[in-house]
């Protein structure tokens, strides 16, 4: 009798444990139809329209392998990244928000911002010969300085510590960890280059040195037309940065014309942190995650510009830190070499 209860209680056991787990499906909205347009441009920081035309774009490589087990279309796939890109939340809330589980929230984003930064290289691009005069020209007009086909800066991307030995490299001079990206717009505020790959603590400097645009540059591919960058750049005769104490009136209208053409680079990055706050509110990703974030970011919002999406409204839930300012480490210069010559001529013919 003792076996037999005994087999009995086994088998029941096996049974119960063979009886699969009851699973729970959330239930997940369509922002399409729930919110208007103003609405979804405050939350997702673009058009529907753009955001239909984003979906043609990169659709197809997120469209899923199955329809079992209720997934998500291209198109959410696509809304829970933009709303990532415009909170920087944690994905938890996220995936909360779109009724999927964090882990699936995590692998969405990296896929999207991986597919989005996949298209750089069709939407940052430097004016081609073609659009060279017509971007010398709307710089002109800023403030009458010839021969500008970009203005050069550096924006630091604020991120989570990346921990280990070399953690601190990525500290910057205003004391917290971040990504320095080094950018290139014109005036019409369009990124032409972006380098988004090294810690806070380099100098801008450095990254212009090492960038393949320099290269292009020293290599005469752009003529006698010039960048303009702030003084933490070394003055060269492809860059031209402003004097750090001007001494003539003609120095002086040189540096107030300098300082009108090289505004678009600084409106650049406010605008391109007001449509997408996680930039300003710091990543929390992995480090190759982080990276593509910032260039399809940079990307989004050359496909913004194209599509003539204007800036969206603040979202009164998205709370963005105020940056401190920093003056650049001033880069020590003589006045009268070749690397200057070009701006000391430039004063001469144009500024005197």
């Amino acid at each position: 009798m003792f076996d037999s209860d005994t087999s009995l209680s086994s088998s029941s056991d096996e049974e119960i444990e063979r009886i699969p787990r009851r699973r729970n499906l959330k239930n997940r909205t369509n922002p399409f139809e729930i919110f208007d347009e103003q609405e979804f441009k405050m939350r997702f920081r673009f058009q529907k329209q753009t955001v239909l035309w984003l979906t043609d774009l990169i659709g197809g490589d997120l469209r899923p392998q199955t329809r079992r087990r209720q997934p998500i279309s291209e198109l959410n796939q696509i809304l829970l990244t933009l709303r990532f890109l415009a909170t920087g939340t944690f994905q938890q809330v996220i995936g909360d928000l779109f009724g999927v589980h964090k882990s699936t929230a995590c692998v969405i984003i990296q896929r999207v911002v991986r597919k989005i930064a996949e298209l750089k290289p069709h939407y940052i691009q430097m004016p081609t010969p073609e659009e060279l005069q017509s971007i010398k020209l709307k710089f002109y007009r800023l403030r009458r300085m010839p021969r500008v086909i970009g203005a050069i800066d550096g924006t630091h991307i604020r991120i989570q510590s990346p921990g280990g030995p070399q953690a601190e490299i990525f500290r910057n001079r205003k004391g917290y960890f971040s990504i320095n990206c080094q950018a290139v717009c014109d005036a019409d505020l369009k990124i032409r280059n972006i380098v988004a790959r090294w810690p806070g603590s380099v100098h801008d400097s450095t990254i212009f040195n090492d960038s393949s645009l320099c290269a292009r540059l020293e290599n005469g591919e752009y003529g006698e037309d010039f960048l303009v960058g702030d003084s933490g750049y070394a003055c060269r005769p492809f860059l031209l940065t402003s004097l750090v104490n001007p001494r003539t009136p003609g120095e002086q209208a040189y540096n107030d014309a300098h300082k009108a053409t090289r505004n678009p680079i600084e409106r650049c990055f406010g605008v391109l942190k007001r449509r997408f706050p996680c930039l300003s509110v710091g990543l929390r990703t992995k480090m190759d995650t982080t990276l593509a974030t910032i260039v399809a970011c940079a990307v989004l919002h050359n496909i913004a510009i194209m599509a003539k999406d204007d800036e969206p409204p603040v979202d009164p839930a998205v709370h963005i830190p105020q940056e401190v300012e920093v003056e650049p480490a001033h880069i020590r210069e003589n006045h009268h070499n070749e690397n200057t010559a070009v701006r000391n001529v430039l004063i001469r013919t144009h500024f005197n």
